[in-house]
């Protein structure tokens, strides 16, 4: 089978940085094991809600060097990951009000704004390790109009949302299909969470690159534990651990 034809399984760890230390720490751990390895995405937010500021913790700057130089591909964030903008439009606010919890940063953000946080984000980033970071993806996966204005001049390689990956730079759609995902702030999100992924492992399959993604509060919850493990142990049936740039090698969706 040739490279460009393989069918690929993608996994990320969101919301990286010394805020959630702990939690990272156990979805490495569990997600390596899966994976046989560490052919996986970190999602690194460079001043978590702004009480976290990676260019203060050295020591996880460090590990996040290390792992890194082990072949983690490292993703910038956004910059706090809070959404401090107001929203004009129904769509927008509906958004910001019932697709993340105040989390959406780059939805209401006008071009400049954006083009600051994402310049000032890759520099901490890349700076922690001591590489180009791989790309930039939204936190909630969610980009206003002038995030994407912004982000087609950053200079980032790929960009991704609920429902692709792209290149910034000309736009191609390198992989199609939602990310399975899982939420843990309340009881209802956790069991549609539960419910999607459930119906993934059966109807994304035919899909040539799968993405998962976790976050930090999974860690929670054993129920949406036990759910990601029976869902990456699904998706290794018949495709590979891969790494984000290995799309950039293929062809265009």
């Amino acid at each position: 089978m040739q490279r460009s034809e393989r069918k690929r399984l993608l996994v990320s760890i969101h919301d990286v940085g010394p805020m959630f230390e702990a939690e990272v720490d156990l979805l490495v751990d569990r997600l390596a094991y899966r994976l046989g390895g560490l052919d996986l995405a970190m999602l690194v937010v460079p001043d978590h809600w702004n009480q976290a500021p990676l260019s203060h913790a050295p020591a996880f700057r460090a590990r996040l060097r290390r792992w890194a130089d082990a072949g983690v591909e490292m993703f910038v964030h956004g910059w706090s990951h809070r959404d401090d903008s107001r929203h004009s439009g129904a769509l927008a606010g509906f958004k910001a009000r019932h697709m993340t919890a105040g989390e959406g940063e780059f939805l209401g953000l006008d071009a400049g704004e954006a083009a600051r946080r994402m310049r000032e984000g890759k520099a901490v980033v890349e700076d922690a390790i001591g590489r180009p970071a791989a790309g930039f993806i939204a936190p909630a996966w969610l980009y206003g109009p002038g995030a994407l204005q912004a982000l087609a001049e950053a200079g980032f390689a790929l960009a991704e949302d609920h429902m692709r990956v792209w290149r910034p730079a000309d736009g191609a759609t390198l992989a199609r299909g939602p990310v399975v995902t899982w939420a843990s702030r309340s009881r209802g999100r956790i069991l549609s969470s539960l419910f999607f992924a459930a119906l993934a492992r059966r109807a994304l399959k035919p899909l040539p690159t799968l993405r998962i993604a976790v976050h930090p509060g999974d860690t929670g919850v054993p129920a949406l534990l036990a759910s990601i493990d029976r869902t990456v142990r699904s998706a290794l049936t018949g495709r590979e651990a891969a790494r984000y740039g290995d799309l950039l090698e293929g062809p265009a969706a």
